[in-house]
């Protein structure tokens, strides 16, 4: 017998079916109900929420030129980080159980499901329906794990052998894509699937392009984000500075979501992001209320990110520069690698460290500047890369003078360091893209040498196989350079 352990916590309404604590896959998947709750419990291996999603969210941050910490219980994790001293051996609660354990508990549960449904009997649209979301998950923990560490071992049987070795990258990509590729037309519409945040063709869609974005398969990018533009589902959120609220949560933005709920497992970034003693600030209309948490950890973002936005940039309104203390004095945060990220605002129904703001994997904005950069990559100079970017500038306020033209790029290279610049005020703060972002363009090494993080190597692109998994399966090699 198995034991499975579910949560629903930071789930909103992703499964009303009862939960199951301890049964057999044969009895559990013997009911649609089972079925259900496997399904949820593979999603919420996979959830950016509570501790592990503010966690993970930070792992991948705090390496970056945008985000760094000081003090509080985190800060032991984040010197090793921001000073590019981490190693396979970083605290197992971190690097094994967010980046590793999790997505294999997820790849677990789909693997469960897929070879033991048939037990039960369903409606054949919802029996396929249920095999695409379990093989959908699988896939998306992979191309998560690939991002960090590159290739993973490959499970996709609940028979594999406990010591199984890495895969190949080819075979690694291979799967991945194939995976995605399959269930695509199996997926419901976006707005048809059973419930809010499940998955949908449009997160199989952005997913995929996503992975061709950071494996530079430009054509292929260009390709699923057409599929998604076909859709005539996502828009850009009129208002960026709204676009994170609880209220606002169920957008045309996002396309890959992580539900959030202040009553477990919720987003709780905001604690980390308020500076001590907080209590208002009048440049953002912001007021401290009673029940909100003010960590000792502090998330900071550096001056020279803050800098680089243009005084019209709205973006930029959602970062704090000052703020009033308990004790009535004005606080400045400027000039001391101190501004603040106020992207999700503070939910006013936030229960303790929990906020209910929908946390993005994936938004549309991310899917146009892909294929900006896709169409630029296959073919410079390129009018509709520069098309692209402006749509994303015009809902910042940056039109005339403040839009980008053609003429403003003197070759390729120029317009590739404006593209990293545009995503990182676009996307500050959010679940991993910067790191992505500077793997890909090539300076993630060479900018944090500008920050004076002189231990950075090409190395640190991947992440450490966690030592706790290679004393539990000797077959796997460790990343090189660890």
């Amino acid at each position: 017998m198995l034991v499975l352990v579910f949560s629903t916590a930071g789930c909103e309404k992703y499964l009303e079916e009862p939960v199951y604590s301890e049964m057999d896959p044969e009895s559990l998947l013997a009911t649609e109900a089972g079925v259900n709750s496997l399904l949820n419990s593979t999603f919420g291996e996979l959830f950016l929420s509570g501790w592990d999603g503010k966690s993970r969210i930070n792992l991948e941050n705090w390496c970056t030129d945008i985000e760094w910490e000081t003090d509080g219980g985190e800060n032991l994790i984040a010197t090793q980080m921001i000073n590019f001293t981490w190693d396979a051996s970083l605290a197992s609660n971190w690097l094994n159980n967010i980046l590793w354990l999790r997505p294999y508990r997820a790849i677990r549960n789909a693997n469960l499901l897929l070879e033991n449904i048939d037990r039960g009997t369903y409606d054949a649209a919802r029996k396929a329906t249920y095999l695409a979301e379990a093989r959908f998950m699988r896939a998306l923990a992979y191309a998560k794990m690939y991002s960090w560490f590159g290739p993973v071992p490959l499970r996709t049987s609940s028979d594999d052998p406990l010591e199984l070795g890495r895969a190949t990258d080819d075979a690694m990509k291979a799967f991945i894509e194939s995976e995605l590729q399959s269930v695509v037309a199996e997926l419901p519409l976006p707005g048809d699937e059973a419930n809010y945040g499940r998955p949908n063709r449009g997160a199989v869609l952005a997913t995929l392009c996503k992975f061709y974005l950071n494996t530079k398969q430009w054509e292929k990018v260009v390709d699923a984000a057409n599929s998604i533009i076909a859709l005539d589902t996502y828009r850009l959120y009129p208002e960026y500075g709204q676009l994170f609220r609880v209220e606002n949560e169920r957008n045309n933005e996002f396309i890959l979501v992580f539900p959030q709920s202040p009553q477990g497992g919720g987003n709780n970034y905001i604690n980390g992001a308020l500076p001590p003693g907080f209590q208002r600030s009048p440049e953002m209309g912001l007021e401290f209320r009673s029940g909100w948490q003010n960590w000792a950890a502090q998330y900071r973002l550096y001056d020279r990110f803050y800098n680089s936005f243009t005084s019209a940039d709205k973006r930029k309104n959602l970062i704090m520069t000052s703020y009033i203390n308990g004790a009535g004095q004005t606080v400045s945060l400027l000039n001391d690698n101190n501004t603040r990220a106020i992207k999700f605002w503070p939910d006013p129904n936030a229960i303790v460290n929990e906020h209910g703001n929908d946390l993005p994997e994936i938004r549309y904005a991310d899917i146009l500047l892909a294929k900006a950069e896709a169409l630029a990559e296959l073919n410079w100079p390129n009018q509709e890369a520069v098309d692209l970017v402006n749509q994303i500038r015009e809902r910042a306020g940056l039109v005339g003078d403040d839009a980008v033209s053609l003429t403003d790029f003197p070759g390729l290279q120029a317009f590739r360091d404006h593209l990293l610049n545009e995503r990182a005020w676009e996307f500050y703060g959010e679940a991993g893209i910067r790191r992505e972002d500077l793997i890909r363009f090539g300076k993630f090494v060479s900018s944090a040498h500008e920050r004076g993080k002189t231990n950075a190597r090409e190395t640190h692109t991947r992440f450490p196989i966690p030592q706790d998994a290679i004393d539990a399966d000797p077959s796997l090699e460790q990343n090189e350079g660890y």
